[in-house]
């Protein structure tokens, strides 16, 4: 009988508690008697031969010794030997956290003889030979119990051949906690990031500290998730999602950054240009010609908002006059809308996240 109490991912370990019985027979213990079964104590397992089974992945075992020995003896008339052990387990299992933390692991215990090879014992499993104790006094926080299997193999060392028996505890990660503590939080951070494209763009201080914190926060996220995990050197998918996340962030200040420069460069052109444009009237004594001419259905420029126009060679221009002169426009170029940035942003973000959540979630769990 056995029971999972712990399962460590930092140490890449578990605890079991387990009843560990085995029964052998020995022609020597026959007896003649009206009793069939002699009920021994542990006194008597020094005087008789016992196999020396040992657990071969385990890093710490205890035997329980309180108040006495948990180790009984029974013998029978035929010669069947019994002889049970309490025991607590450490031991190793190598954890793929791929897909942490939708993964799923199968934890061995394996054990076999340590002298004695497969000519001189052979072990074998009885028939319901493994039983589980009661699940619900299970201390499996994270993990849910799967089911369990054993096996039988043979190893092939250069003392000999051993026989190898192995249980496989199947158990699959509840993501319960993984999804309050760090799913949910960055997924509300993204979306918090997204507020910048309503506020207005000459809001500096506002849109920059939202911008700034929100990937400062990300970053904690991050850091805190792989406090309980080890240091393995691949990508898991919290990692995937938590960088996605922080790329989006990321994406959302950038964007400010983007649109601030060019619409700030744009007004910096308009008051160079109004400046230059005054003073050569003064020079030349004309007038600034009428309004830009119409072509290829674009309006005249307005001045409440930053919008794209065209401007021709020999043509006269009162807003972008000293580009005319220079030539540094060309006909039917035009000039990108700057200020459609954030509406563009609006739409392309959640759309670009949520797509990304629709892979994400059907690739590991359903792939």
């Amino acid at each position: 009988m056995a029971g999972l109490t712990h399962v460590s991912i930092l140490f890449q370990e578990y605890t079991i508690d387990i009843f560990f019985a085995q029964t052998w027979y020995d022609s020597r213990l026959k007896f003649n008697s009206s009793m069939k079964v002699l009920m021994l104590n542990s006194n008597m397992v020094g005087k008789i031969w016992i196999p020396d089974t040992f657990f071969r992945n385990s890093r710490k075992s205890d035997a329980h010794w309180f108040t006495t020995p948990n180790s009984p003896l029974r013998l029978w008339n035929n010669g069947r030997v019994m002889y049970t052990l309490r025991l607590t387990i450490n031991a190793e299992c190598y954890l793929k956290l791929h897909n942490f933390p939708m993964d799923e692991h199968s934890c061995p215990l394996e054990f076999s003889s340590y002298g004695y090879p497969k000519n001189e014992i052979l072990y074998r499993w009885q028939k319901r030979s493994v039983e589980v104790a009661d699940q619900r006094y299970w201390r499996l926080y994270q993990f849910a119990f799967v089911g369990l299997r054993n096996t039988s193999d043979v190893a092939h060392t250069q003392s000999g051949e051993y026989v190898i028996l192995t249980i496989f505890f199947d158990l699959s990660r509840r993501m319960g906690y993984f999804t309050i503590q760090t799913y949910i939080p960055c997924s509300m951070i993204v979306v918090l990031s997204w507020v910048s494209f309503w506020i207005n763009k000459d809001a500096v201080p506002a849109r920059t500290s939202l911008g700034i914190t929100t990937v400062l926060t990300m970053t904690t996220l991050s850091t805190i998730s792989r406090k309980s995990l080890p240091k393995v050197s691949y990508v898991t998918a919290m990692d995937l999602f938590v960088s996605v996340c922080f790329i989006f962030t990321f994406a959302a200040l950038m964007e400010y950054g983007t649109l601030h420069y060019f619409t700030s460069n744009r007004q910096n052109k308009k008051d160079k240009d109004t400046h230059s444009q005054q003073k050569y009237s003064r020079m030349v004594n004309i007038r600034p010609v009428t309004p830009l001419l119409q072509m290829n259905n674009i309006g005249p420029y307005q001045d409440e908002d930053v919008y794209a126009y065209e401007c021709l060679d020999g043509k006269g221009c009162t807003s972008c006059f000293d580009d005319c002169r220079s030539g540094a426009w060309r006909k039917n170029r035009m000039h990108v809308r700057v200020s459609k940035i954030d509406s563009y942003s609006r739409i392309f973000f959640p759309t670009a996240f949520g797509f990304f959540n629709l892979v994400y979630w059907i690739g590991y769990l359903y792939l």
